[in-house]
């Protein structure tokens, strides 16, 4: 019963039609809960919806938290106590908290949530996991880790470097050092804002070479997870078709 459960609250491998219609109820009830964000006053529809999709939640949380085990691949109770510690369950448990307060007001304990009120925008993440194309790109950037690490060392180290040239060059135009990281950021990005920038011929010379490299730099993660898009959409369709 527990590991029919969890095949249906798992997201659907395309044949299970009820895990299917779960995944689906899900996005939607999901997609509900934030709406009222993209409005500044609430309402009565709003409420009763946050009281629906809150109820909605706590159950999904209930029944991943009883088929933990088949989650984790563990055995025994220490996989019900190292759940709720995992990185789903806590965007599960942020994105409950809010809607606390709208399944009871009487109570003042309750009234102490409305703080959480904010993290309704945590729902988008618990989106994610009911949509395979995002699936595919979590699992591309889990297998592309190591590049993808080396890469962001580079554009820090670059962004430190570029922020030492240019403090010592341009120390009027920079008043402290974190100003300089962070027009370093900007022209690693090739943003330029314009509102931190280089007068002396020096420095505009180093702002130059540095939106350059930073060109070179930012192109570096499209590249990987690009190749690493290909290899996992290959991988999916062999798994597929053998």
């Amino acid at each position: 019963m527990r590991k029919r459960l969890f095949e249906i609250i798992e997201v659907s491998k395309g044949k299970d039609t009820l895990s299917t219609v779960y995944d689906i109820g899900m996005l939607c009830a999901i997609i509900i809960s934030i709406v009222p964000l993209a409005f500044k006053t609430t309402n009565t529809v709003f409420q009763y919806t946050d009281m629906i999709t809150t109820v909605l939640f706590i159950i999904d949380y209930a029944l991943r938290l009883i088929t933990a085990d088949y989650k984790l691949e563990k055995k025994g109770i220490l996989s019900f106590v190292k759940y709720p510690f995992t990185p789903w369950a806590i965007i599960d448990l942020i994105s409950i908290l809010p809607g606390i307060t709208a399944l009871n007001n009487g109570f003042k304990l309750f009234r102490l949530f409305r703080i959480f009120r904010t993290f309704r925008v945590f729902r988008v993440f618990k989106a994610l996991r009911y949509s395979k194309n995002l699936v595919i790109i979590i699992n591309v950037i889990k297998n592309s880790k190591d590049a993808l690490l080396a890469v962001v060392t580079l554009a820090i180290g670059y962004i430190l470097i570029s922020a030492l040239i240019i403090f010592n060059v341009e120390s009027d135009s920079f008043d402290t050092f974190f100003d300089a990281i962070y027009w370093a950021t900007v022209s690693l990005t090739t943003v330029g804002y314009g509102d931190i920038y280089p007068v002396s011929t020096a420095g505009r010379i180093i702002t130059m070479l540095s939106s350059i490299l930073g060109i070179a730099i930012v192109a570096l993660p499209a590249g990987i997870i690009t190749a690493g898009y290909m290899d996992e959409i290959s991988s999916q369709k062999n798994n597929t078709n053998s």
